[in-house]
């Protein structure tokens, strides 16, 4: 028995070898589109926290969706 047909004895032919690589490269491109959506979070990230720090710089106030702006030191002093 020769090795090739040894290992279609066990289930590896051209097919299986073939769906593989599809199942390889399917995952591969699932991957590419997980990182592309990653990076694209991650430029919005910084967007917004350079937003944030040019309206802190201006003066202006925080436009909190979520939790409220942390005080700042002059409030502290103040309810002290």
């Amino acid at each position: 028995m020769e090795w090739r047909e040894f290992g279609y004895f066990w289930g590896m032919n051209e097919e299986t070898e073939k769906a593989r690589q599809s199942r390889k490269a399917a995952m591969e491109a699932q991957a590419a589109l997980r990182r592309e959506r990653a990076a694209e979070k991650l430029r919005e990230n910084l967007s917004r926290r350079k937003q944030q720090v040019r309206a802190r710089r201006s003066g202006q106030a925080d436009e909190t969706d979520g939790l409220p702006a942390a005080k700042t030191a002059a409030a502290k002093m103040d309810e002290s």
